[in-house]
């Protein structure tokens, strides 16, 4: 008999951001949220949804975003695993870096853990999502108190810290 991984013995409050900037945006984030189910993945609260230009290319089409809250027993490896299927469910094509997507589906917190590149395959908190208005803000709509779990840094000061810039290209729809 296999060893289960300690984490898929309990009940895990993570945090996940969902994107889509190809097809009918909203509809594969819905469907996204669906999909998450069928592997009891129970989202707890998602945000609204938030348009938000491409990343680092602005001539790319804009994104939809959100921020989900979710429950799982799921490892975050397979939890991982899960999200990339889902992703090529849905018809996202791996490219080059930051390429246009059907769907985009990020693990930004899981249970306030510290993971870094050991493992190889999963950077927790999500390396980059301190810097990304379109998690933060999404992020702040479900949780004002969070804290970074490797900078120690409010979401308030997170998003405080964003360019001007950053801020007014993002809108909540």
């Amino acid at each position: 008999m296999k060893k289960q991984d300690i984490l898929e013995n309990q009940v895990n409050s993570v945090y996940m951001a969902i994107g889509s900037n190809l097809g009918n945006k909203i509809n594969n984030i819905e469907i996204t949220k669906i999909e998450l189910e069928k592997y009891k993945i129970k989202i707890l609260k998602f945000s609204s949804n938030y348009i938000s230009e491409s990343w680092p290319d602005h001539s790319m089409p804009s994104y939809i975003n959100i921020v989900i809250k979710v429950k799982t027993n799921l490892s975050p490896l397979k939890l991982l695993k899960v999200c990339n299927l889902i992703e090529l469910k849905l018809g996202r094509i791996r490219t080059k870096i930051n390429a246009p997507r059907t769907c985009d589906i990020d693990i930004i917190d899981y249970n306030n853990q510290i993971l870094d590149k050991k493992n190889g395959k999963l950077i927790l908190p999500h390396p980059r999502m301190s810097k990304r208005n379109f998690v933060l803000l999404p992020l702040f709509e479900l949780d004002k108190s969070w804290k970074h779990p490797k900078l120690k840094i409010n979401i308030v000061n997170l998003i405080n810290s964003l360019p001007i810039k950053d801020l007014r290209s993002i809108k909540q729809i």
